[in-house]
């Protein structure tokens, strides 16, 4: 028998070369630094030996880095080297989508543990390639961000960023080109509790043109259960990203505003403190699901308007019907008075 088909043969009978001969260098400088999360997370499902090696902070760390380039800002790096798997960990929170629609028990603000801030890693994306890359810490223990309507806002008022992106065609078209091709990572993270939570749907849920300024404003944001009762306008809230853009028509755009806001179903903004409540659930006890078609985010947003138009609809009936009442007993009064005075 010649020696091709006695190594065959010594195949055929489990004699094949196996990954645990494989030198562990080769496979952790060669093999797995070639894979995305996912897959290097499955790796580490296979043996032992694989997942000492995938779990390796390095590997993850690059993963991060690549995914999300914000997080290389020595703020955030240094809050992700204190949660218990470190990188993995973050990724696991971070990179999946964000579902937080279970009515959750009425949790007292005064019995939440504790958080001096909450950091926003944000990363926006142009036909795959960063276009914009920011960290943001704020505050969450004066007077002022508890009372005050939450908002996360990236920009100073007069600040602009300039990017690759030209404005061409005919403005539908335009918009559809801008909800395709744009892709917004915003990650919330709480230091306090070493978890993260990407609120951002990835891609657009809409894309308008503001009809007094001619700027284009795209929306991304998470719905989530708030802390209102059933049919309250805080039984669900939309975590809400707008990024607004202003240009001349064959020019350049420019980024004018990246803001997050905690707005109820009558769209008044969230206070401080009610949005901290929120946020900290939803990082807390939000379920990550694994992204399917990309277009979860813009689905579940539509049924949360949807919702909001039934509601405001019952509301107005509502109202007319006690207007109505309260003219009938107006008039019946009137003329009540009038027959008193007329036959007495």
């Amino acid at each position: 028998m010649d020696s091709s088909c006695s190594s065959a043969t010594n195949f055929d009978q489990g004699g094949g070369t196996t990954i645990s001969t494989v030198h562990p260098d080769i496979i952790q400088t060669h093999i797995l630094t070639r894979l995305d999360g996912p897959t290097l997370a499955s790796a580490a499902c296979v043996s032992s030996q694989l997942h000492a090696l995938s779990t390796q902070d390095k590997l993850w760390r690059h993963i991060c880095s690549s995914t999300w380039p914000s997080v290389d800002d020595p703020r955030v790096s240094n809050l992700i080297s204190a949660f218990p798997a470190g990188h993995r960990s973050f990724y696991n929170d971070s990179f999946t989508i964000l579902d937080h629609n279970q009515q959750l028990l009425k949790r007292n603000p005064e019995s939440l543990v504790p958080t001096s801030k909450l950091v926003s890693a944000v990363d926006i994306f142009y036909k795959e390639k960063l276009i914009f890359s920011r960290v943001q810490e704020m505050e969450t223990v004066s007077g002022w961000f508890l009372c005050s309507p939450f908002r996360v806002d990236l920009l100073d008022p007069k600040e602009t960023v300039s990017t690759p992106v030209t404005k061409v065609g005919e403005n539908e078209a335009w918009l559809k080109h801008m909800e395709d091709n744009l892709k917004l990572s915003w990650i919330v993270i709480d230091p306090t509790r070493r978890r993260a939570a990407n609120i951002s749907t990835g891609k657009p849920v809409f894309v308008q043109r503001h009809w007094l300024t001619g700027e284009v404003q795209v929306r991304f944001g998470s719905i989530m259960v708030g802390e209102g009762r059933r049919g309250s306008e805080t039984e669900f809230v939309d975590c809400g990203v707008v990024v607004t853009w202003g240009g001349k028509e064959g020019g350049e755009l420019h980024v004018s505003e990246v803001s997050m806001v905690v707005e109820d179903m009558e769209g008044r903004n969230l206070n401080g403190r009610d949005s901290l409540v929120i946020l900290q659930d939803a990082l807390d006890a939000g379920k990550r699901r694994k992204v399917r078609s990309g277009k979860e985010g813009k689905e579940r947003y539509e049924e949360y308007v949807e919702r909001k138009r039934e509601r405001n609809g019952g509301k107005q009936r509502r109202e007319r019907a006690l207007d109505m009442a309260c003219i009938a007993t107006g008039v019946t009064v009137f003329l009540s008075f009038w027959t008193f005075i007329l036959f007495r």
